[in-house]
């Protein structure tokens, strides 16, 4: 007897409920045995991964921590370097290049400039703080503790690890031990560069256990890392981790993990920070993962295995009424006789044949509403690909495992990678960073999740193929389908929107930060907004922010808002002087107040005047040296005319033939010859004496004549002929004499030099003067073999001459001394014809109600 008709005859008389627990029971029992060897690898290998993944976080959440504690250096010295004490103890001290240095030591006590703020930041205290010049030499040294300070420290900090313009932050080997060193540039109270700060901290363990503050040592352990030798400098727990040991006897029992740290060396470091956990902590940790994952997946199955089997059976048994249903219905419908049921046996066995006729008439209607289907999905896929084709945003399209398996053009633009290469590939894996992977899950679970919005909507960090990362928006809408799962991903590129922010950000954080006050005030002179610099300026007007502004800047801040023009005012508040910069803001109807502390820049303008004086001064004894031989000569004539005279009367007197009329003659004569010696004598003092600038009114005309009567014997020396066209009005000047005659001085002498290159014959010299509207015009020509144009434009400049040991002075200092006298000089010269020096001053206001008067002939004198 065959097996086969016999199981087929005991299937159609076995009930189908019992032959579906039976099934159900079987299958359940193999599919669970499969299952619990394929899952087992697979968990191994997803928790070996997760693991991994959690292992490299935890490194990375270890070296974050301890960056932040070495900012929290930096911020701290930055802090210190800034601070008030410091700038007014900088600012008496003078430290000289050429002085030996005898550091100054503070051990038992905290210097003056050095406030407790470690402590505030919750920071390890420093073992020594070192107060350097600009060269890196120690000035000043403060030791916490008993520790000494290295050597290579004691006099000289390396100039390799200070920085004029930001803090310098480094982890070096000083002999043994690691240290921390920290710098940054002081200023005294002036603003000026005196030297560097320098903080020293040792790198040990308590360093590194403050910077790993709230982490199980149990857990992992942190250490630095010698990158050359692989050996341990510092350890967070040395009595379990000893430093000195290498770094591979620790790989047997720990799961190491190690990083650079190349923004804390210099070129001739190299320092690793490793993370180190222990692995008897992560095998236990696998293996309650595993015996716990086995349990559950055993109580899952069975109850699986059951609910199935139950499923099963109540279905079976409510498939017998359905069919009997289902074939009155379908004779009805498709014109199919009906079958002959038993009300016994397998029901599903008897309608075989039944089915295998039904089958063939629903196939050809499958065919027909395929072909329907087909060309629906054709029209749908077209209009896809247009979509997807014009859109401006990057279209990427998943399966239910989250690859790509639909990419447009504007995808190819944003990560630039072509769609060949993105097709089929993990998009979390390929297009986002580390960090942004757990964010993107969970918008796609809040996309997978069927009783919440069906629109996860995000913003995330993407990778491009380069490696660059940028930000996106991230927009996730599934698709269903019968058996699967989709999801189609929006992405715009937000860089333009997030650097926006960020600018606005800043610019409304600008007037906070700013170390100048900044108010804003109503058209009334309410105060409507003031920085925390304005505290000075609030305090010396007596108001707050809401209260209205003295009734005179009010008045200045309503004249600001009519005319729309800037206006600009000085206040003085406590010795500092503010220049207040109003600025109004018509359309608003607001004005802003800008100020500045303009103290170190008035001291500087008065300085620099003292310091002018002293070179206008130095200047004119040189101009007076030069000359002096032509005074000498000056002061000889009335000398000799006395002494000739008192030696007549001598003689007449000792002969008896005098008579009265004639000795006092002689003796007038002796008067005004020693008057006139006096005359030359007080106006050399006035001009080579020193004193403060002082405007008089002065004739410019009687100005020039005094100066060539200076130059009386050089000009005779010389040799030239010197016309003087004056004009026959007094020129009046409100000057300072002496410096306009210096002016003058060097004008006509560095004439008379360029002369003496010249024949005898064609040494000629003209002084004009003459009034031009509101100014005076004094023009000293020469004839003398002119100035290459190259010199032209560098007359003015110091230092520059053509003289052989001229000192390029002379007119530099008269530049300076005409322009304080809101003056202007300049100079025209042709090669081979001469050289003419342009001086213009303004009139004084006594005569400027006078320039209508008609015009009159020069005055012209020639001097030989």
């Amino acid at each position: 007897m065959s097996i086969k008709p016999f199981l087929f005859r005991l299937l159609r008389r076995v009930p189908m409920p019992w032959i579906a627990i039976v099934v159900g029971l079987a299958t359940g029992i193999v599919v669970w045995t499969l299952l619990d060897q394929i899952q087992s690898r697979q968990v191994d290998k997803i928790f070996d991964q997760e693991l991994q993944v959690q292992l490299d976080l935890r490194a990375r959440e270890s070296l974050i921590r301890f960056d932040r504690y070495l900012a929290g250096y930096a911020a701290t010295t930055r802090l210190l370097a800034n601070y008030h004490r410091l700038s007014e103890y900088l600012d008496p001290l003078f430290w000289s290049d050429d002085e030996a240095i005898d550091p100054v030591v503070y051990k038992d006590f905290r210097p003056p400039w050095l406030p407790d703020f470690f402590e505030r930041d919750a920071l390890m205290s420093p073992s020594h703080v070192l107060l350097t010049d600009a060269q890196g030499r120690v000035r000043e040294r403060f030791q916490a503790g008993a520790d000494p300070l290295p050597s290579k420290l004691t006099d000289q900090v390396p100039l390799q690890w200070l920085d004029r313009h930001e803090i310098r932050t480094v982890i070096e080997r000083l002999g043994e031990r690691l240290h921390l060193i920290v710098s940054d540039a002081v200023e005294d109270a002036g603003g000026d560069q005196i030297g560097y700060l320098v903080v020293l901290v040792p790198v040990d363990a308590a360093f590194l256990s403050a910077s790993q503050r709230g982490v199980d040592a149990e857990r992992a352990s942190v250490a630095l890392v010698d990158g050359e030798d692989q050996r341990l400098l510092a350890s967070l727990d040395p009595g379990l981790i000893p430093i000195g040991s290498l770094l591979s006897d620790w790989s047997k029992t720990h799961v190491v993990t190690s990083q650079p740290l190349p923004e804390y060396l210099m070129s001739d470091s190299n320092l690793l920070f490793a993370t180190l956990v222990p692995q008897a902590r992560v095998e236990r940790m696998s293996r309650h993962v595993r015996i716990f994952e086995r349990r559950q997946r055993f109580f899952a199955a069975a109850v699986f295995v059951i609910v199935f089997t139950g499923l099963i059976y109540l279905v079976s048994a409510r498939l017998n009424k359905v069919l009997k249903r289902m074939t009155r219905f379908s004779q009805r419908a498709l014109g199919i006789p009906e079958p002959g049921f038993q009300r016994a046996g397998n029901q599903l066995m008897l309608l075989e044949d039944w089915i295998q006729q039904f089958t063939q008439l629903v196939l050809k209607a499958r065919e027909e509403m395929s072909r329907r289907h087909q060309a629906e999905m054709r029209e749908s896929e077209a209009l896809k690909a247009a979509m997807m084709e014009a859109s401006l945003d990057a279209i990427v399209t998943l399966d239910h495992s989250g690859r790509v398996i639909e990419y447009n053009p504007s995808a190819e633009r944003l990560f630039g990678l072509g769609r060949p290469f993105a097709l089929g590939a993990v998009f979390a894996e390929r297009f986002l960073p580390d960090l942004a992977r757990p964010a993107f899950k969970r918008l796609l679970d809040r996309s997978r999740h069927r009783q919440r919005e069906p629109l996860g909507r995000g913003e995330l960090i993407a990778r491009r193929a380069d490696g660059t990362e940028i930000p996106v928006e991230i927009s996730i809408a599934p698709i269903e389908r019968v058996d699967e799962r989709f999801f189609t991903l929006y992405i715009h590129d937000i860089t333009s929107r997030k650097q926006a922010e960020q600018e606005i950000k800043s610019l409304a954080r600008l007037a906070s930060e700013s170390p100048h006050p900044i108010l804003r005030v109503s058209a009334a002179g309410q105060i409507v907004y003031a920085n925390n610099a304005s505290r000075p300026l609030l305090r010396a007007w007596a108001v707050e922010p809401g209260e209205p502004l003295p009734a005179d800047w009010g008045a200045a801040v309503a004249a600001a808002l009519e005319t729309a023009q800037p206006l600009e005012r000085e206040l003085e508040v406590g010795g500092q002087v503010y220049s207040l910069l109003l600025a109004p803001i018509r359309d608003l109807g607001y004005v802003n107040l800008y100020a500045r502390d303009i103290t170190a820049v008035r001291r500087a303008e008065q300085e620099s005047r003292q310091h002018q004086a002293e070179l206008v001064h130095v200047c004119r004894l040189s101009t007076m040296g030069e000359v002096a031989t032509g005074m000498a000569h000056e002061l000889n004539q009335p000398l000799s005319a006395i002494v000739n005279y008192a030696n007549g009367c001598v003689r007449r007197l000792q002969g008896g033939q005098g008579r009265p009329e004639e000795l006092i003659e002689a003796l007038n004569q002796i008067t005004a010859q020693a008057q006139r010696a006096g005359e030359i004598i007080k106006r050399l003092r006035a001009l080579v004496g020193k004193q403060p600038p002082a405007c008089t009114e002065a004739d410019l005309n009687h100005l020039v004549r005094e100066v060539c009567s200076f130059l009386e014997f050089e000009i005779n020396r010389v040799g030239a002929m010197v016309e003087l066209e004056l004009s026959p009005l007094a020129i009046p000047v409100c000057v300072d004499p002496v410096q306009i005659e210096q002016v003058l001085l060097n004008l006509v002498g560095n004439a008379l030099d360029a002369l003496e290159e010249q024949s005898e014959s064609e040494r000629r010299l003209w002084i004009r003067t003459e009034i031009e509207g509101d100014w005076a015009h004094v023009a000293v020509a020469d004839s003398g073999p002119g100035i290459e144009p190259g010199y032209l434009k560098r007359l003015f400049d110091p230092f520059f001459t053509t003289k052989e040991g001229g000192m390029g002075m002379g007119l530099a200092i008269s530049q300076t001394i005409v322009e304080n006298h809101e003056g202007r000089i300049w100079a025209e010269s042709v090669m081979g014809q001469g050289s003419t020096f342009h001086l213009r001053l303004p009139l004084a206001s006594s005569i400027r109600e006078d320039l209508g008067a008609p015009d009159v002939m020069l005055e012209t004198t020639s001097i030989t």
